[in-house]
């Protein structure tokens, strides 16, 4: 049917290191995502570059306590200090379900502690209390660029094998503590994104490396090795966990029908989804032998690490999707897509673009929809979709945000078809829901919410929350489960 099935999860999606602040309270670690600056006086085209080029240097600086630029991600929307009264216009909006992720800084500083950090878990019991007193089911993603800056520099990240156990120990400790209060867990946020910005990913600096590609991979094969190890260990805490992965899904499409086009949009797609495919199918699929030779990449893979892989794959699928992109084997000859599109790609011409260059694409989600279901035939939830846009506060204080109603409305029209043409979709949780800082740019001004923040880029304002036009209008959208639109 052309609807969306009772209990459908409603809701909206943040994560730690965009919202919460409070980086020096509670006994809370700095992260690596707390090394990132904006600078306004750069080309806007410039904002993008430190979120996939990071340098030594400006982790060497942002680690001095002397320095004296401003750091975003330290201060979010101040969510430690707002989160009852955020919860409760999420609440208002009619929020089925929240999707968060756990600062892993706040449980464990510098992440290889063998105890918790009683502060940090005290302040998430307050967070789900808060959650669920409404109702919301909180979904929690354990790694949302947010690993402790520490492993980074002290152990090299991830392509160290050792951060498989202090992530273990990390996930064991939230799931005990949190075993009647959370259901849904997300092991790993867009695991795929390793391919364009490594060091948020797995706290690798590109600068000067040997290898960088096969730190990626290395990388990679050990966060797939421990997202298994945390589905085991959650299934035996809590046998009613639900455990999933996250990949960003940006659909790729031929530019044309050349047949070099079709298959360099192939193999585009089975970079992106190799992840997926590890992770929702427990193994390395046919191509990885050919893909990993190309790129020059050897895995060190220990004995049991296949099985443990293999035993406990995920329970579902959830993705971020904001945009499709054109592939072409020819780039040079065609006009780029730009802005804010870290993979590249060509522009299409079928399409509008928002204030980032971001392709809109609606009809886009529901062929996402099918190809992952197709291909995994697990449940699927849409973790992220959204529209970045600049938000103008009107003399009357309003706030009209009517192409983000419009954003959202063709999507969600789009995932109706989808569940109609089979996909078993289980929620949806728009990106942003209240404005945060922006992942790749560190801007405040780049919104998302449903909820207006009043704070600049650099950090100035009163940080008071006020609803815009498409709160009422998502409201509505909740309380008809998606038929009124």
């Amino acid at each position: 049917m052309n609807r969306f099935p009772e209990g459908f999860l409603w809701g909206g999606a943040t994560a730690a290191n965009q919202i919460e602040g409070g980086y020096d309270q509670g006994g809370k670690g700095l992260s690596v995502s707390d090394v990132y600056t904006f600078d306004s006086s750069l080309p806007k085209e410039q904002w993008t570059d430190q979120w996939h080029m990071m340098t030594h240097a400006q982790v060497k600086e942002a680690m001095n306590p002397q320095s004296t630029k401003y750091y975003p991600k330290r201060h979010g929307n101040d969510f430690y200090h707002h989160f009852r009264e955020d919860i409760r216009l999420f609440a208002e909006m009619g929020f089925k379900c929240y999707r968060m992720s756990i600062a892993w800084t706040r449980i464990f500083p510098n992440g290889d502690e063998t105890q918790p950090n009683e502060a940090g878990l005290k302040f998430y019991d307050e967070v789900f209390d808060e959650c669920l007193k409404y109702g919301i089911e909180p979904m929690v993603s354990l790694s949302h660029y947010e690993m402790p800056l520490y492993l980074a520099t002290e152990y090299g990240g991830w392509p160290n094998r050792k951060l498989i156990d202090f992530y273990l120990n990390f996930a064991t400790t939230v799931f005990e503590r949190y075993k009647e209060k959370v259901t849904y867990w997300l092991t790993f946020n867009e695991i795929n994104c390793v391919k364009h910005h490594p060091y948020v990913s797995i706290g690798v600096v590109e600068e000067n490396h040997l290898n960088i590609e096969q730190a990626k991979y290395q990388g990679a094969h050990h966060q797939f090795v421990a997202s298994a190890l945390a589905t085991k260990a959650c299934h035996e805490i809590n046998p009613e966990a639900k455990v999933g992965c996250m990949i960003s899904y940006q659909l790729l499409i031929p530019y044309s029908c050349d047949p070099d086009d079709v298959q360099k949009t192939v193999e585009s797609q089975r970079t992106s989804l190799f992840f997926s495919d590890v992770q929702a199918r427990g193994y390395y699929p046919a191509y990885t032998k050919r893909m990993l030779e190309e790129k020059g990449v050897t895995l060190q893979v220990e004995r049991g690490d296949e099985e443990i892989m293999r035993e406990y794959p995920v329970d579902f699928v959830s993705f971020s999707y904001y945009m499709s992109s054109a592939v072409s084997a020819h780039p040079e000859k065609l006009e780029g897509a730009v802005g804010n599109l870290i993979t590249g790609g060509i522009k299409n011409p079928y399409l509008p673009s928002s204030d980032w260059g971001w392709q809109i694409d609606p009809k886009g989600l529901r062929i996402a929809l099918n190809q992952l279901y197709d291909r995994y035939q697990k449940p699927l939830f849409i973790a992220e979709n959204g529209l970045g846009a600049v938000d103008v506060v009107k003399e009357d204080g309003t706030i009209d945000d009517a192409y983000r109603i419009e954003y959202l409305k063709l999507h969600i029209e789009q995932m109706k078809e989808a569940i109609h043409d089979g996909v078993e979709l289980f929620g949806y949780t728009p990106w942003g829901c209240i404005d945060i800082v922006s992942a790749s740019t560190s801007q405040m001004s780049k919104r998302y919410g449903f909820i207006y923040v009043d704070q600049d880029d650099e950090g100035h304002g009163t940080k008071e929350r006020h609803k815009k036009k498409s709160f009422d209008w998502y409201k509505q959208v909740i309380a008809s489960n998606g038929e009124t639109l």
